[in-house]
């Protein structure tokens, strides 16, 4: 019985806690976490019905995590289509350094430009907007494809220059000699076989094009036979929807066999890092903690975490949020934690940038 009390009284308190913290931001500041939230949920469960993978958020997790359960990376890359979609029903990945890319691309306003994994189209927008080209974004998700060309028909700079179509970037819906360049931003890493990918853009392009990309890799200081690196690369697949990380030397090398005269290939984040608040900082800086309860920051701290999980436990018993975000919530997070922390290790990079030429005919 004491124990039992003990926990009652432990519980006790952090929905005191809880509920204080939320009052005090809710009155003290402009920050509206309360109106937050019922605006999310709400917008949730109207999404959750346009769900490509099938069932609730809750089927969608537990069926996500038993990909990831399973040992054998064979078994993850099979079910690849499985694993980016139910990623991407749950979260949009982070997209930077648009425009560095979009000058790599060597493309003229009358040119076509394929964007491989474009999400719901954010980066493709903001490079039609800054080329003045057409762009067509490929997506594996169908919710993505509704999701982007619906924002995309909506904004008049690039409604006419921007479209989201459904495919497999490798099985391309292209014809050869389509695309006068191509890139990917952080996308390609999902490819089950990145030779068999690369070598599918490779096609599509017209003789000279140029396929430029941001791949997310282990790098050289990576160390397979280290138990502590492999459970970070691990947990980074589990949370960021991945069958298996390869190396940066892997990627390089896949690039070339697919038939690319390499133009350029460096480690983005090491040589230039990330520009947090004007500053200079690693790439991670938006991931480490902060005791700024309106920052975003806030969740990253042993506090914040314990709140964040506490609160959506909460609104998953008071059925405001879909069982199984709470466990989504769980693999997203660790997925986070476990990306800092191969960040500051220096054994992962979310910026291995790669410039690959398709070759005129001899």
């Amino acid at each position: 019985m004491p124990a039992v009390n003990v926990k009652s009284s432990e519980a006790s308190l952090v929905a005191v806690s809880l509920v204080g913290t939320i009052t005090t931001l809710q009155l003290l500041t402009e920050w509206d976490p309360v109106g937050r939230c019922i605006t999310f949920w709400r917008q949730l469960r109207h999404h959750e019905k346009k769900l490509s993978c099938s069932g609730t958020v809750h089927e969608g997790a537990q069926g996500y995590l038993d990909l990831h359960a399973a040992k054998d990376v064979e078994i993850r890359t099979l079910n690849y289509k499985s694993l980016v979609n139910a990623y991407y029903d749950l979260a949009t990945a982070t997209r930077r350094h648009e425009y560095q890319l979009a000058a790599k691309l060597n493309v003229t306003r009358e040119g076509h430009v394929l964007d491989v994994g474009c999400g719901i189209g954010g980066p493709m927008r903001n490079i039609a907007r800054f080329l003045s080209c057409k762009i067509t974004g490929l997506t594996l998700n169908p919710y993505q494809v509704d999701r982007g060309n619906e924002i995309g028909a909506r904004d008049p700079t690039v409604a006419d220059k921007t479209q989201l179509v459904q495919g497999d970037f490798m099985d391309l819906p292209f014809e050869p000699n389509t695309f006068q360049a191509a890139y990917a931003i952080e996308a390609t890493c999902h490819a089950p076989d990145r030779v068999q990918c690369y070598k599918q853009v490779y096609d599509v392009l017209e003789p000279g094009g140029r396929f430029v990309l941001y791949e997310w890799c282990m790098t050289d200081k990576f160390d397979p036979n280290n138990e502590e690196h492999q459970v970070l690369k691990k947990k980074i697949e589990e949370g960021n929807g991945l069958p298996d990380i390869i190396t940066c030397k892997e990627c390089l090398k896949a690039f070339q066999q697919a038939g690319f005269n390499i133009v350029e290939a460096y480690d983005y984040a090491e040589s230039d890092g990330y520009e947090f608040r004007g500053l200079a900082k690693p790439w991670y800086t938006p991931l480490m903690p902060s005791w700024n309860p309106v920052s975003q920051r806030f969740q990253f701290n042993w506090f914040g975490a314990m709140v964040t999980n506490s609160a959506i436990r909460m609104l998953e018993l008071l059925r405001i949020a879909p069982k199984g975000t709470k466990t989504t919530q769980k693999y997203l997070q660790d997925g986070g934690f476990a990306l800092r922390d191969a960040g500051q290790a220096k054994i992962f990079t979310t910026a291995y940038f790669m410039v690959g030429e398709k070759p005129f005919a001899t």
